[in-house]
């Protein structure tokens, strides 16, 4: 491809110091990164395996074009290449070891998978629904359940995020005041486990779909949690054990558009009557309506779903039978705490 005016050094538009629309569009270096997550180049490197040759067998992947995905990262300042033709790891490069972004990034994982539905972007802004069929022929949660190591890839990294949503829930609200609490949609047990030992006179139910209230029921069982709590699995959008005193969403409505957030809020309503609380935990930021607006975008691109302030949570519920008791702020989340009416 010959070189045209704009590309490389001089594709930016910002030569005073704004933005550089070239380095803002580039698709190259985002998925040269990806690439290099989903092979695990990060882990072979620290483990001593420093040359193209070396890497691409323990890889298997063809020498060459490996050599030339290294040279990029390189210029990244992803990696550094010495005189001799072998790479280490530059500062940035040691966040695609395993424990650091690699997991999210890797293209055969459930997250790194589903960024690649970006490519059909212009397809959910035009229509307002989700790129990920596009993509991929089927919906999100329909593709996760076909295969049981995204399954298991999706679980673990939401229960990454939970152990960082984790503290700010547990000290924002006073849980030991319910007598049991189910969290609905709960995923591998994390949450729940945090909280049953925050509070010890808690009683806790995890309900999720079958493949992953296993994981959930293993990891509270590993907890020694097992004698204060049960895991449950079910639809949401069809009926959730009754009488509980509190039904938690935590990081659930932003996946759904409004009608089927309407519907799972409705099925949480019946359950909880008129003496439980429904509680939705979502990012809000710390003024309650600063969304993050890359994570809209990914909600709209694998779901059709959105982020959504308090404001547009607590209509939400409005419009689903309950009403806002009081919103709790827990740093960049917030609680949003709903009663039938």
């Amino acid at each position: 491809m010959a070189r045209h005016k704009g590309d490389e050094s001089d594709r930016g538009i910002g030569g005073d110091g704004g933005v550089d629309l070239g380095t803002v569009s580039d698709l190259v270096t985002p998925m040269a990164v990806r690439v290099a997550a989903t092979l695990r180049i990060a882990d072979h490197i620290a483990e001593g395996r420093r040359t193209a040759k070396d890497l691409s067998e323990a890889v298997n992947a063809d020498a060459d074009a490996l050599e030339r995905l290294l040279r990029h990262l390189a210029t990244a300042d992803v990696l550094v290449r010495d005189e001799s033709g072998a790479y280490s790891l530059a500062p940035l490069g040691e966040s695609l070891r395993a424990g650091g972004l690699r997991e999210m990034l890797d293209l055969e994982g459930a997250i790194g998978r589903a960024d690649l539905s970006f490519a059909h972007l212009l397809h959910s802004v035009r229509t307002g629904g989700p790129a990920f069929p596009e993509q991929f022929g089927r919906p999100f949660w329909d593709d996760l359940a076909a295969d049981p190591v995204r399954t298991a890839s999706y679980d673990a990294q939401m229960g990454v995020d939970v152990a960082a949503w984790a503290p700010p829930i547990i000290s924002a609200y006073d849980w030991g005041s319910l007598g049991h609490v189910i969290d609905v949609g709960g995923g591998n047990g994390t949450l729940m486990a945090a909280l049953l030992r925050a509070y010890p006179t808690l009683r806790g139910t995890v309900f999720d779909q079958s493949e992953t209230a296993a994981a959930a029921r293993a990891t509270l069982a590993a907890a020694g949690l097992a004698d204060r709590s049960d895991v449950a699995a079910g639809d949401f959008f069809e009926a959730l054990p009754p009488g509980a005193d509190g039904y938690l969403l935590s990081a659930i409505i932003h996946d759904w558009d409004d009608d089927a957030a309407r519907a799972i809020l409705r099925s949480c309503a019946k359950a909880a009557g008129a003496k439980g609380s429904v509680f939705v935990v979502e990012k809000t930021g710390t003024d309650g309506e600063s969304v993050i607006t890359a994570m809209d975008l990914r909600m709209l691109v694998y779901f059709g779903g959105k982020e959504r302030g308090v404001a547009e949570l607590s209509a939400l519920g409005e419009s689903a039978g309950l009403t806002t008791i009081a919103v709790h702020p827990a740093g960049t989340l917030s609680i949003v705490e709903l009663a039938v009416r």
